[in-house]
C-alpha cells in the first residue's frame, strides 16, 4: 500500500462504459457511451487512454486491449437511484440517494411555483416546457429579446433552468434570480435538485449559450469525504462546477471553468502549486455539448482533445501523487432522447511508479473512489463504499 500526498479526481462527464443491471427500468437497455459512440464515430483516437487500459474495460472501436496497462483499471456501478449529475457525484464522494430527485418532465412546473417566482423576482417567464436547452433558447430567444421575458424550462433531470440573454439583464441579475428560485423550491413539493442559469449571446439562429453557467444545488444529505477532508486540514480543490455541484461543503478553493480545454489548463497550473489534498475536476462538455446533442462526432473529436491534454497532465505527475479518472453517469450520444443514460462508469487509477497494474474488480459502487482517497489520508471514511488503496503496487 502507498500514500499519496496530492489526488487528482477528474470527472469524464457522462462516459459510461455500459449498461447497468437495472438500465432496463431506466429505459437504456443496450447504452454504453464510449463504445457506441467509437462505432458511429468510425473508431477513437485516444492512444494515452488506451495505453491507461480503457479498451480493457469495454469494446472501444479504434481502442485496443493491452496486455500491460499504465494503470489499474475496472468498471464502478452505480447504487444510487437515478442517473443525475448530483446522484453520481455524491456517491463517489459516499452517499447514497435511496429516492429520486423531483422531475417535472412531462407537465412542466406547477402554475403556483411559477406565479411566486415571478412576484418574488419581479419577472415573468416563458416557455416552462422540457426538452433540449440549446433548442428552447433558438426557439423562443427572439421572443425574449422583444419582451424581456426569461425562458424557463426544464429537463429529464431534476432541474429548473432559467436563460437570459446578456444584452436582457446581467449575469448578477440572472443569478439573484436564481437565488430566489432556489429558496422556493426548497419546499418538500417542488424540492429540485439543481437550479440553473443559463445566460446567452447571439441573434436569431444563433444564439450561444456562455460560460456564465452557474448551478445553484441542493446541499449534501450528509458529510462526503470532501467534509472530512477539510476537517483533517487537506486541501480540497475544485475546478468546473465541482463546487457548485456540493454547494460549495467541503471545499478549501474552487475555479470556474468555460470548456473542458480551459479546465484543464487550470489543473495543470493547480498541479505547479505545492499542497497536500484532493483536487477535483469536471470536465462538463462531454455531456452538455455532445451527450446530450447527441452530437457523436462531437463527442469523439472532444476525447481526442482531452487524450492529448491527458499526456500534457501525465508529464506532471510527481512521485507522489495519484489521478483517478472515472465519470458520474451515462450520455449515449446513439441513444434515444437527450437523457443521461443508466451505466457503469470507467475507472482508471494512475501513478508514476506503480509497478503491478492489473484488472481490480468491479466496485459495487461509486463511494469505493471516495473511500480510497480517504484511506489514503488517514480520515474518516463515508458510511458507503470499500477503499482499494491496499491493491495499489
Amino acid at each position: 500500500m502507498r500514500l499519496f500526498g496530492k489526488v487528482i479526481l477528474i470527472i469524464l462527464d457522462s462516459l459510461g462504459v455500459g449498461a447497468l443491471a437495472d438500465a432496463a427500468k431506466y429505459g437504456d437497455t443496450g447504452a454504453n457511451t464510449i463504445g457506441n459512440l467509437s462505432r458511429a464515430a468510425g473508431g477513437l483516437d485516444i492512444p494515452v487512454l488506451e495505453k491507461l487500459g480503457i479498451g480493457n474495460i469495454t469494446d472501444i472501436t479504434g481502442v485496443s486491449r493491452v496486455a500491460k496497462p499504465m494503470a489499474y483499471f475496472t468498471r464502478a456501478a452505480e447504487i444510487s437511484v437515478g442517473k443525475d449529475t448530483l446522484t453520481g457525484h455524491w456517491e463517489i464522494m459516499g452517499i447514497r440517494s435511496k429516492k429520486p430527485l423531483k422531475t417535472f418532465t412531462n407537465l412542466g412546473f406547477p402554475k403556483k411555483l411559477i406565479l411566486r417566482l415571478e412576484k418574488e423576482t419581479g419577472r415573468e417567464f416563458i416557455g416552462n416546457i422540457a426538452g433540449s436547452g440549446t433548442e428552447i433558447i433558438n426557439d423562443l430567444g427572439e421572443y425574449h429579446l422583444r419582451t424581456g421575458k426569461l425562458i424557463l424550462y426544464t429537463s429529464t433531470d431534476s432541474v429548473l433552468q432559467i436563460a437570459a440573454h446578456e444584452n436582457i439583464i446581467s449575469n448578477e441579475e440572472l443569478y439573484r434570480i436564481c437565488k430566489i428560485a432556489r429558496e422556493i423550491t426548497m419546499c418538500p413539493k417542488w424540492k429540485i435538485g439543481r437550479i440553473i442559469a443559463r445566460p446567452f449571446k447571439g441573434k436569431k439562429g444563433n444564439f450561444i449559450r456562455t460560460s456564465g453557467r452557474h448551478d445553484f444545488a441542493l446541499l449534501p444529505p450528509g458529510e462526503t469525504t470532501l467534509d472530512y477532508l477539510r476537517e483533517g486540514g487537506y486541501e480540497t480543490i475544485g475546478i468546473g462546477k465541482i463546487s457548485d455541484i456540493f454547494s460549495g461543503q467541503g471545499i478549501t478553493d474552487s475555479y470556474s471553468s468555460k470548456s473542458n480545454d480551459h479546465g484543464m489548463k487550470i489543473l495543470i497550473n493547480v498541479m505547479k502549486k505545492q499542497f497536500k489534498g484532493l483536487v477535483f475536476l469536471n470536465l462538463v462538455d462531454f455531456d452538455m455539448k455532445y451527450g446530450h446533442r447527441r452530437d457523436f462526432v462531437g463527442y469523439a473529436k472532444a476525447l481526442k482533445r482531452f487524450d492529448s491534454q491527458l499526456l500534457q497532465l501525465l508529464s506532471r505527475i510527481g512521485d507522489y501523487d495519484l489521478l483517478i479518472l472515472t465519470a458520474d453517469h451515462g450520455n449515449d450520444p446513439t441513444h434515444r432522447g437527450s437523457d443521461h443514460t443508466r451505466e457503469f462508469v470507467p475507472v482508471l487509477i494512475y501513478a508514476k511508479n506503480f509497478t503491478g497494474m492489473k484488472e481490480l474488480d468491479t466496485f459495487e459502487t461509486f463511494a469505493n473512489i471516495g473511500a480510497t482517497i480517504a484511506d489514503n489520508f488517514g480520515i474518516e471514511k463515508p458510511e458507503i463504499g470499500e477503499s482499494i488503496l491496499h491493491d495499489l503496487k
